[in-house]
């Protein structure tokens, strides 16, 4: 018997008798319930807003993108079938928002057009920097390059997630991801003097 979504969730309470916070939650969305919509945004709202901010780099902006993904959300909360946790439904909704402002500011280097060239995965340390002097060296990669820094690195998508968010190839993300590293390296050394 082959169980997804909403089936699945039911037959894992009936076998655990375990109910998740977050399923009652949706599904009290799900009947215009608005406290359980204010649940819903403080339990999430902190992170979308730090994975919003970590693409856009605009406080103001990254805050309407996690206000529209929010609406976004609870306006098609019957689209959510619960094959995923909710807030990693609403993390793809958060990181499609962001990717449309950078869109719209023309800025998205236009990562498909370069070429696809063998990477090497090279490990990083940063031990001896401060996470701020991190943060402000991703936040100068170029767009391209930071956005599939941020994904893989900070979110955790593997490349094959990030060429499906991103609409590229797995060896395309692979060769950003390198690209990027190269460029923080070299940001590392011009602003801090740092060599590894």
């Amino acid at each position: 018997m082959v169980v997804i979504g909403v089936e699945f969730r039911n037959f894992l309470e009936q076998v655990t008798n375990h109910k998740d916070i977050h399923f009652e939650l949706v599904e009290a969305v799900r009947r215009q319930d608005r406290t359980a919509q204010f649940e819903l945004y403080q339990l999430y709202a902190k992170a979308m807003l730090n994975t919003s901010y970590r693409i856009v780099y605009d406080q103001m902006e990254a805050e309407d993108v996690v206000q529209e993904a929010f609406v976004k959300a609870f306006g098609s909360i019957d689209q959510f079938r619960g094959d995923a946790s909710f807030g990693s439904w609403l993390k793809r909704i958060v990181i499609n928002g962001a990717l449309n402002v950078l869109k719209r500011r023309k800025e998205l280097m236009d990562i498909n057009d370069q070429n696809e060239e063998e990477w090497i995965e090279e490990p990083v340390s940063y031990d001896t920097l401060e996470v701020n002097q991190v943060k402000a060296a991703v936040a100068e990669l170029p767009d391209g390059f930071r956005i599939v820094f941020t994904l893989y690195m900070f979110e955790g998508y593997d490349h094959k997630e990030v060429a499906s968010i991103l609409n590229i190839t797995e060896s395309t993300s692979k060769s950003q991801l390198n690209r990027a590293k190269v460029k923080l390296r070299e940001l590392l050394k011009n602003m801090y003097n740092y060599e590894r």
